[in-house]
């Protein structure tokens, strides 16, 4: 009883309270895993050289792929979970978690091996040079080899999360964090692994914290836990899972293709400094939309529990403080990337300024219109959060497709350095995707205020 009393808090508790308290956690947690990009990736700058952080950039495609696939189970059974206890149908929230392990094991192996038998003709696709390929090729055997590992990783931290657990789902990826902290410099500056060290340090920090979550999830005194019965695929609860985290797939599968294209131009337009200038761009940008990512997890279980408990002035609440709250963190990233660009992209490259000013002036022009972008991401994910999932499809596929893909391939035509209309591309896309994301949340806005009054006059008559 006491277990599904703070279940129901979703649905009782101040809707600011609840974001905050599933929120922090999340943002923290996101926080620190992007700093720990952060921070492997100057690790592998001043460890191994600029050549080896020219070839991580080309992991990009890849790790994205892995991404695309890992979300679609983990981020549609989350969400599935929310809307079940909502709902109150806790049996089926309890096999939604066995489920979740034997979807990860299945798909995180068999990707992980085709991907490994393939992986120096993809990585020469994506524009890898005699130079930089030693680098990518070893980097992402050792990832590839723990695949399954990742995905079971973040599966259940997702499903932490949605089961009102947000600070374990914390701990949980602060001990990632402060484990790959420790082992990469040991791998890389005292073993002298290189770069493979360092993917050996993420690979063993999530394996070890993976050990942690399965030991969370097999407490017999939880309401959801790991039990044998539970351990077999139901097709319904599968294909519900895969429909729901079909956006996430999309989007994931939509920035490897991006990603694809981007350094494949970039390497045709500008070489390998152009490739590396990307991929340190990357990382900082992605230190951004990693803390609204962090944000819209703390909102997704809120806003699946009063969707499925029919409570929408809740849910449109919870919607507005996401977006005010995903525009502060958009526009201080904004700010910081303007006024501080050459000295973040010099902890990554000190030794090759033709890199740090190519990869200074990409960054400030990426971020062009990130005091707007938050909007747009919530919005993506609010969909997604109560399952509606064609609109979140929708938005997803026109940001990466309809908008940056040609954007990318255009653009490039209209300036004398090709490089900078690559780099336009970016926040060119941003503003018609943010622009496209308002006018579908006004309609579905009003609509969810119409359901809410008429609820209410159900009530009262």
């Amino acid at each position: 009883m006491e277990e599904t009393a703070k279940f129901n808090e979703l649905g009782e508790k101040p809707v600011g309270k609840l974001l905050m308290q599933y929120a922090i956690p999340a943002i923290v947690a996101m926080a620190a895993s992007s700093v720990y990009h952060i921070i492997d990736g100057i690790f592998i700058g001043q460890g191994v050289g600029p050549e080896a952080i020219m070839g991580l950039a080309l992991t990009g495609p890849v790790m994205s792929l892995t991404a695309a696939f890992g979300a679609m189970v983990g981020v549609g059974a989350s969400t599935l979970m929310s809307v079940r206890l909502g709902q109150r149908d806790y049996d089926t929230a309890q096999r939604i978690l066995g489920n979740v392990v034997l979807m990860n094991v299945v798909m995180g192996l068999a990707l992980g091996c085709v991907l490994l038998v393939f992986l120096e003709p993809i990585m020469r696709f994506f524009g890898a040079s005699d130079a930089t390929l030693p680098y990518a090729c070893e980097f992402m055997t050792v990832i590839l080899a723990g695949n399954v590992v990742t995905h079971l990783y973040l599966g259940l931290n997702s499903l932490l999360r949605s089961t009102n657990r947000p600070k374990l789902a914390m701990y949980s990826t602060f001990g990632t964090v402060i484990l790959n902290c420790l082992l990469a410099p040991l791998f890389i500056f005292v073993f002298d692994w290189g770069i493979r060290g360092a993917a050996l340090a993420t690979v063993l920090s999530q394996f070890v914290m993976l050990l942690w979550q399965l030991k969370l999830f097999s407490r017999k005194s939880d309401l959801v836990h790991l039990s044998r019965s539970t351990l077999r695929l139901e097709q319904r609860i599968v294909s519900e899972s895969l429909v729901i985290g079909l956006p996430s797939f999309l989007m994931n599968l939509c920035a490897c293709l991006v990603a694809v294209i981007f350094t494949r131009s970039m390497s045709g337009y500008g070489g390998d400094v152009a490739v590396g200038s990307y991929g340190i761009t990357h990382r900082l940008v992605l230190f951004i939309v990693l803390v609204v990512i962090g944000l819209n997890q703390g909102m997704q279980p809120i806003a699946g529990f009063n969707f499925g408990a029919q409570k929408f002035d809740r849910l449109i609440s919870v919607l507005k403080l996401t977006m005010i709250f995903a525009s502060i963190i958009t526009t201080t990233g904004f700010l910081v990337c303007i006024i501080f660009a050459e000295p973040c992209v010099a902890l990554f490259a000190k030794s090759s300024p033709e890199l740090i000013a190519e990869a200074s002036r990409g960054l400030r022009i990426a971020v062009l219109v990130f005091p707007f972008v938050g909007i747009q991401m919530v919005s993506t994910t609010f969909f997604q959060s109560i399952g509606y999932a064609g609109k979140s499809i929708f938005l997803s596929l026109t940001r990466q497709l309809i908008f940056l893909l040609p954007a990318v391939l255009i653009l490039p035509h209209f300036f004398s350095d090709p490089v900078l209309g690559v780099w336009y591309a970016m926040p060119l896309s941003d503003a018609a995707a943010t622009l496209l994301a308002i006018g579908l949340l006004s309609v579905e806005i009003r609509k969810f205020k119409q359901r809410n009054a008429d609820t209410a006059t159900g009530l009262q008559s």
